[in-house]
């Protein structure tokens, strides 16, 4: 195909997205989708919120949305088991969380290994969990960011694709910070996207492997928030 020939939609890598909330990175993945950025198909959105405004944006994209309500299953197995019997209805070639605050059983992960990816508001393996920025300021750290990962059976400590990084501010305050890594990661987590569907990235051996000889494997691509990208930063 050259540059100048558009892709068929049906021949483009597809994509389902998880979400619980606002959406808007699975925003920056559809308007990366939409530009040509992502040479990719964002063909489902599934919320476990019915609430979720992500699947407004989905909708309002002409991306079909599912709803599935965690609270109508026994237990995490028995919701993960239906999650995945809906994700694989639109045969997605990558599944991308964005947003989706549940974690997933190592069944679900094990099923779609290699192809599921996560994005995280810190520099992990800093600050697993809940309330990254919160924790940055009181650990008086310099940097901070968000990672874009593989999805792995240990909740987020599969091996990172990108990292976004800035330098927090003096005095900076909790909601500041926020706007910032949440720019950040709308910057990062579309070029992550972007390079797994291409092949430049892929999971194996439990390791992050670069297509260019280049790069060196298991490191994150390094995205500055003031400055454009740099391999292996």
């Amino acid at each position: 195909m050259t540059p100048t020939e558009t892709p068929n939609p049906s021949q483009l890598p597809r994509i389902s997205v998880l979400i619980s909330g606002n959406g808007s990175n699975l925003q920056a993945l559809i308007d990366g989708c939409a530009a040509g950025r992502i040479p990719a198909r964002i063909v489902q959105v599934i919320s476990n919120r019915a609430d979720a405004h992500g699947l407004t944006r989905a909708r309002q994209a002409g991306i079909t949305t599912a709803f599935i309500d965690h609270r109508l299953f026994a237990d995490r197995a028995a919701f993960d088991a239906a999650l995945a019997n809906k994700i694989q209805e639109a045969s997605p070639d990558f599944v991308t969380l964005a947003g989706f605050m549940r974690i997933l059983t190592p069944a679900l992960v094990q099923q779609f290994l290699g192809k599921l990816i996560n994005i995280h508001p810190s520099l992990l393996p800093k600050y697993p969990g809940l309330n990254t920025h919160a924790r940055a300021l009181e650990a008086a750290d310099t940097r901070h960011g968000a990672t874009v990962h593989f999805v792995t059976p240990t909740v987020d400590a599969g091996p990172a694709i990108v990292q976004g990084i800035l330098n927090i501010q003096p005095g900076e305050t909790l909601d500041h910070l926020k706007s910032r890594v949440h720019a950040l990661e709308h910057r990062i987590y579309p070029q992550a996207l972007a390079w797994l569907v291409t092949g430049a990235v892929r999971y194996a051996d439990g390791q992050t492997t670069w297509q260019d000889p280049a790069l060196t494997r298991n490191r994150p691509q390094i995205i500055r928030e003031d400055a454009p990208l740099a391999l292996n930063d």
